[in-house]
């Protein structure tokens, strides 16, 4: 999905920047786990070149391989743009050529800056997400300017239906991670309204408008944001710590499921598989357990198996 394949571009280009770099670094810049880095790396050694130099050594290109886009930030493009200004007292001891080394690099960046859009906007294209029941068919695919805003770390201005409140609000937000979830994405940012970080269904979105204004996520970690949430919803103050076992039949399929999440597996002699993991929301994790119907069983807490009982005589009482 589009987080994936950011995510393998920036590995890209923080190899070809530190050659050598270690697994556990790429994983810090990249705000995820070394386990996922090293399955990115594997992913990405189906077609780009480079090696391990060796235990400890990091990783670097093979060869001639690199890649060069002058991916400029906003602010960077700017203070770059400024600066025959800035030299103009000490322009007289500057070397010839300047002047012409000065106007390749931003006609190579305006060029980059193009050709990248036109990627993400092949990217977007290529992603194709559902309409909801209701909505026009042709109604506008927001994924591609909010894919631009996060590269580029411009807020936007947009217009949010909340179907809590079943209403319509006009918000600043500054976007920094698109999350995909059952065949939709959800957007988590800053919200200038709430002053505060907030999850959005994009689906939801009603307009949106790149500004001029940008943004720095500062200290901010998805990682560390997403601790103990299943999959979208966050809880609040509440810990719960369940425990399933999966029959034989699924266990394979469990352990190849992907999640914020770390949950501890432990296979059992009959084939079957302890799941242990510890959240703060209990609806999604519930409706997936649900979707594995008798092959997983709820073992902890007792209130949720319990709950599970009452929640399956009812469904019995329907079809009598």
């Amino acid at each position: 999905m589009t987080e994936r394949l950011i995510r393998l571009l920036r590995i890209i280009m923080l190899i070809q920047g530190k050659p050598g770099i270690l697994g556990r670094e790429l994983a810090e810049r990249c705000e995820t786990t070394e386990r996922t880095i090293y399955r990115d790396l594997e992913l990405l050694s189906t077609f780009v070149p480079f090696t391990s130099l060796g235990h400890g050594k990091g990783y670097t290109f093979v060869g001639s391989f690199s890649m060069y886009p002058l991916n400029f930030t906003e602010q960077e493009a700017l203070v770059f743009s400024m600066l025959p200004s800035v030299i103009d007292q000490v322009k007289p001891l500057l070397p010839p050529g300047f002047d012409s080394a000065y106007e390749k690099v931003m006609a190579t960046y305006r060029k980059e800056k193009a050709r990248h859009a036109d990627v993400v906007q092949q990217v977007a294209d290529i992603i194709q997400l559902g309409t909801p029941v209701g909505r026009d068919q042709d109604s506008p695919n927001y994924l591609f300017p909010i894919i631009q805003a996060i590269l580029s770390q411009h807020t936007v201005k947009a217009v949010y239906h909340t179907q809590s409140r079943n209403e319509q609000t006009e918000r600043l937000i500054d976007p920094y991670y698109l999350i995909p979830r059952e065949q939709r994405f959800y957007l988590v940012g800053y919200c200038h309204q709430a002053e505060d970080i907030r999850t959005f269904r994009l689906s939801r979105f009603r307009s949106v408008e790149i500004t001029d204004r940008t943004f720095d996520k500062g200290g901010f970690n998805i990682r560390q944001y997403m601790k103990h949430t299943f999959s979208i919803e966050r809880g609040n103050d509440q810990i719960i710590r369940f425990k399933v076992r999966f029959s034989p039949k699924v266990a394979r399929y469990i352990k190849e499921e992907e999640w914020f999440v770390e949950p501890r597996m432990k296979d059992e002699p009959d084939g079957s598989l302890l799941f242990e993991v510890t959240l703060n929301h209990d609806r999604e994790f519930l409706m997936w357990v649900n979707s594995y119907g008798p092959e997983a069983e709820i073992l902890e807490p007792r209130y949720y198996r319990d709950f599970m009982r009452e929640q399956l005589e009812r469904w019995q009482a329907l079809y009598r």
